[in-house]
């Protein structure tokens, strides 16, 4: 694990950036299904999507154009999804908006785990689990537990 240069969050700090949070990985969402659609679009322009795009001069002007803007989209997705990373977040699974934070629960170092959409961190699992481990922090555990 490379958990020894990422930074370890209490319960609060984690939940202090929720609302921040929320609002980039809303953006970084809706970021991502435009490039989705505009990649349908260049799938229809080439009869199939590429599995990189290239930037070539000899494509009609309009191609040119649809390439340049999703390189440009792809880059500013790229640096959105960084910048939440550069909080300590580490990112699970893009589609979902779900991240996770290193955290302690009984002395043990786990996974504190936020999907888009929920209000505050109110999971946590084993470094080893995955979303579908996740177990509730219950209200008992919140003071004598998380530090």
């Amino acid at each position: 694990m490379e958990h020894r240069d990422s930074r370890v969050f209490t319960l609060e700090e984690v939940n202090d950036l929720v609302p921040k949070l929320s609002v980039a990985v809303k953006e970084q969402l809706e970021r991502r299904s435009e490039i989705e659609s505009l990649l349908i679009q260049l799938g229809r322009e080439l009869g199939d999507v590429p599995d990189r795009i290239v930037l070539d001069p000899s494509d009609p002007a309009d191609l040119r154009a649809l390439k340049r803007d999703l390189v440009s989209r792809i880059e500013v997705y790229r640096a959105g999804w960084k910048a939440i990373e550069d909080v300590g977040a580490v990112l699970k699974d893009a589609r979902m908006g779900l991240l996770d934070f290193y955290g302690t629960v009984d002395g043990k170092l786990v996974w504190l785990c936020w999907r888009y959409g929920e209000s505050e961190v109110a999971h946590y699992h084993a470094l080893t689990e995955g979303f579908s481990g996740r177990k509730p922090i219950a209200q008992s555990m919140r003071s004598r537990h998380l530090n």
